[in-house]
């Protein structure tokens, strides 16, 4: 998968993916693309743009 990542949120917060999916859904309202993917090796929640390229 190529996407460039947004935002990452920690999946150990009491909210778990909740944060990732507002800002991801703001980001959506915005015209933007955004999907929310779950990084095991880093135990977290990214914001991607899965038409954008990764840096």
């Amino acid at each position: 998968m190529s996407a460039k990542v947004l935002e990452r949120f920690p999946a150990g917060s009491p909210r778990g993916s909740w944060t990732a999916e507002e800002y991801a859904a703001r980001r959506r309202t915005e015209g933007q693309p955004a999907t929310v993917v779950m990084d095991l090796k880093s135990d977290a929640f990214l914001v991607v743009d899965p038409t954008g390229d990764e840096d």
